[in-house]
């Protein structure tokens, strides 16, 4: 009889759980809130051009299987003549290839938007296409053009589905402190630096960070990455309530920050809003050792982790949600597929929490003046003693 009575409730809290986790979409929008999205995988265009070059009398490393490390070593081998041919015959491969030098990704992925612009330019002077083809392409033109301006540094650049992207604020090269924003839902090539709700962007994140990081230590050099790699979800649909896109990102996430640790970049402090600390809870297991120093996961619907031991990191855990964040009304269960499981900011989590009493809203956390950026910025800096 017992066991039957124990049967019944483990049945009951499974169907509330389930319940719950239907809540997660349709109490925050519903199913029809979002679109559901392909996630983009893979090397960025022209790898099998790239894998199929035997100029150098050598098989170059396949930008789907070689370690970052591999990578390094490979151009370390290289003169700086060969380096740059290489960039020159296969931008998108070599702008994309985590390893690869800093200064050689960033000439190959002004190439490739360069490319990119002018082909959107010729589609939009196509006498074969529509009106609204013609609109289309120059507003991608437009995009392009801006990722271009000068002094921008663009560390990763695909134009695959809607666009994927990271930027340098900084320089990375000789930064003695970094962090890397990996951001949330509705972010890719074209919301990438909005200027609607700018804290809310990849661009508007990392420059306030970076900006609160000088002012903190105006003798330290930083460097912030806005990382918009991977397919985020679009609105509050079926996407943002699993973890599908997340599983497709992580290991995108896993190789960048492999990346950064192969070229001798200090280890970063990973900050990683709403959707994104979800991509994080996936990704960070999987991380080498020293490939981040800290994790900050903010405005999280839960990490699909049940406690910080799970993320099997050496790196600091911190955790931060102000009250007024509409993701507090979010469910923390994972069940039947929905949902992302605990609270991160739950004590039973396990990790360190970081104060954001003046953070509004689900995207008001790096808005200057806040608390919350005030300690993101200690944390990012080593400074663990002024997160108060």
């Amino acid at each position: 009889m017992t066991v039957l009575r124990n049967a019944v409730r483990r049945s009951r809290r499974t169907l509330t759980a389930a319940v719950l986790a239907l809540a997660v979409v349709t109490g925050t929008g519903g199913w029809a809130a979002g679109t559901t999205q392909r996630a983009v995988t893979g090397p960025a265009p022209g790898a099998a051009a790239w894998r199929a070059d035997r100029t150098l009398g050598v098989r170059l490393p396949d930008p789907a299987h070689a370690s970052p490390a591999e990578v390094a070593r490979f151009f370390a081998g290289l003169t700086d003549a060969q380096r740059q041919a290489l960039a020159a015959r296969h931008p998108l491969t070599v702008g994309n290839l985590d390893g690869a030098p800093l200064a050689l990704r960033y000439a190959a992925n002004s190439r490739a938007l360069r490319a990119e612009r002018h082909r959107e330019l010729a589609r939009a002077a196509d006498p074969a296409g529509t009106p609204q083809d013609h609109q289309q392409a120059r507003k991608a033109a437009a995009r392009y053009a801006t990722l271009l301006a000068p002094g921008r540094r663009i560390l990763a650049f695909d134009p695959r589905g809607r666009g994927q992207v990271a930027e340098v604020h900084g320089d990375l090269a000789t930064a003695q402190r970094t962090a890397v924003i990996v951001p949330g839902s509705d972010i890719d090539l074209t919301t990438f630096d909005r200027t609607a709700n700018p804290y809310g962007t990849p661009t508007g994140m990392a420059t306030s960070l970076r900006r609160q990081m000088a002012a903190e230590a105006p003798g330290v050099r930083t460097a912030v990455i806005a990382w918009a790699g991977y397919t985020t979800p679009v609105g509050l649909g079926p996407d943002a309530a699993t973890g599908r896109l997340a599983e497709a990102g992580a290991p995108r996430l896993t190789r960048f920050l492999a990346g950064l640790a192969a070229i001798g970049a200090p280890a970063p402090a990973v900050l990683c809003h709403s959707y994104g600390s979800v991509v994080c809870g996936l990704a960070v297991p999987h991380t080498g050792r020293g490939d981040l120093s800290d994790l900050v996961v903010f405005g999280s619907p839960g990490m699909r982790r049940d406690d910080v031991a799970e993320l099997r990191t050496p790196a600091r855990v911190w955790a931060a949600r102000d009250a007024s964040d509409w993701i507090g009304d979010v469910p923390n269960v994972e069940v039947l597929g929905l949902g992302h499981g605990i609270d991160p900011t739950d004590p039973a989590f396990g990790a360190r929490r970081v104060p954001a009493r003046q953070a509004e809203g689900h995207t008001g956390y790096l808005a200057p003046g806040t608390d919350s950026l005030r300690n993101f910025a200690a944390i990012a800096l080593g400074r663990y003693a002024d997160v108060r």
